[in-house]
């Protein structure tokens, strides 16, 4: 699979004090309303450390199954770090992250290896291969982690292209001949090759201007309805984060400070809270979301 280069591990943090109690967001809402289980993701105690700098300290979260949970945070926060940590290609310093209830954080590569077939990953800048073309960079996870033939391959890659509307003629272009549109969805038909049931996004829409932006959204929306998925999302896109999120978690002062559906965390008293989400950006694109849904009902 596609992964960018791997990044310094941070140290390891001696375990936090068992006596001592894990230190809680503000629960807003623990898990969505309907019962559904319990987490596809669950993080506990978590701390990391990169030398004398510490990124997260005893941070604890939990994401269900079929939301789509969004992280927030200033710069520096750990935003893309924790997603990493989530997706086995970095090490907290102490604690664990159990996917599927199975410790990630202390997985072995094999181990890893097999994890993966139930997830998909679209990296910030989309992360294709430049030396192959769409085709192959899409069939690439069933080629490495599927002992397929080559007709279902085939078959598997060109139905993906279809659900991110990619034309059939797109499969023999190279990386370098799309748009920046084009990238997020081949690299999107990618990660749902190996038909995952969750699905992590590092900023969907860098880079997209405002209408690719939305068309994007959209077709993430769609995707997460018909395939089912839980999405982990990474994004300082309040647009997106507004239309897309069941439920936002915010980082700051090194934990989760809050998590809860958008108009709960709204609510909390903090200073990040209040420039992030209540300031000129922020109520321009609630406005937006709510022009959006306006359309929607008149449509209907």
């Amino acid at each position: 699979m596609d992964q960018p280069n791997a990044a310094p591990q941070p140290e390891r943090q001696p375990d936090a004090d068992p006596a001592k109690p894990a230190r809680a967001p503000q629960r807003l809402n623990r898990k969505p309303e309907e019962d559904v289980g319990p987490p596809v993701v669950e993080i506990r105690n978590l701390w990391t450390r990169f030398g004398k700098t510490v990124v997260h300290q005893d941070l604890n979260l939990d994401i269900y199954g079929g939301e789509i949970l969004s992280i927030v945070g200033g710069s520096g926060t750990g935003k893309t770090v924790l997603l990493r940590q989530m997706l086995g290609l970095e090490r907290p310093s102490s604690g664990s992250v159990k996917v599927f209830g199975e410790d990630v954080s202390g997985a072995s590569p094999e181990q890893l290896q097999r994890m993966r077939n139930h997830w998909g990953m679209l990296f910030q800048e989309g992360a294709l291969y430049s030396a192959l073309t769409v085709f192959d960079n899409i069939a690439l996870p069933l080629r490495e982690l599927k002992a397929l033939p080559e007709p279902v391959i085939r078959d598997a890659v060109l139905l993906k292209m279809d659900m991110v509307g990619l034309a059939i003629g797109d499969a023999k272009k190279m990386p370098s001949d799309l748009s920046g549109g084009m990238v997020k969805r081949a690299a999107l038909a990618r990660a749902l090759a190996l038909e995952p049931q969750l699905l992590f996004l590092d900023e969907p829409t860098a880079g997209l201007d405002p209408d690719l932006s939305d068309t994007f959204v959209e077709l993430i929306q769609t995707l997460h309805s018909e395939l089912h998925l839980t999405v982990v999302m990474v994004t300082h896109d309040l647009d997106s984060l507004f239309a897309l999120s069941s439920r936002i978690a915010v980082l700051a002062e090194k934990h989760v400070i809050a998590v809860g559906p958008s108009c709960d965390v709204l609510r909390v008293k903090h200073p990040f809270i209040k420039q992030f989400f209540l300031g000129p950006r922020g109520q321009r694109a609630l406005e937006v979301l709510e022009e959006r849904y306006a359309r929607k009902e008149s449509e209907d």
